[in-house]
């Protein structure tokens, strides 16, 4: 079915990630490096990117991504996209079509995970990952891209 990513190698992932983006302070770099890094090294996924938090709208906003073209903007709190990062709570979807509001932006993805991201106490966005199959992510999975946040947040 699919190769069940191990803390072991999230854990090489993260430094891979925390090399990549050294001494780099740009924010849209690092965005874009990190979401490519996470689709070279995720199986099964046909969409990896950002959605940013704007604060004079209340909405989050595509950021850099790799996959098909997305939806623009999310409400905060509607969604998995906008639900996750409103609760601060990391979301993982079996089945995105069995979840309350969920948005279809690509019709190919059937489960979804997202981390959100606040630095500081400040809202930044959410990390927002799909697959095309059901049931996906693992326990595995939201350990390691929680930590591979947390590397993140130390370069933006």
């Amino acid at each position: 079915m699919f190769n069940d990513i191990k803390i072991t190698d999230y854990k090489q992932l993260n430094q891979m990630l925390d090399s990549l983006l050294d001494e780099e302070t740009n924010k849209t770099a690092n965005l874009s490096n990190a979401s490519s890094l996470l689709n070279y090294f995720l199986d099964n996924v046909n969409w990896v990117g950002f959605y940013l938090y704007e604060a004079r709208t209340d909405q989050l906003v595509l950021g850099p991504f790799q996959g098909l073209p997305a939806c623009v903007r999310i409400d905060n709190g509607s969604g998995v996209c906008g639900t996750s990062f409103k609760n601060q709570e990391i979301l993982r979807i079996e089945d995105v079509h069995t979840f309350p509001g969920h948005i279809a932006c690509d019709a190919a993805s059937n489960s979804e995970i997202v981390i959100p991201i606040y630095k500081d106490n400040l809202p930044i966005g959410v990390l927002d990952i799909d697959s095309p199959l059901y049931n996906r992510f693992t326990a595995s999975d939201e350990e390691g891209l929680a930590e591979f946040v947390e590397v993140l947040k130390k370069h933006l």
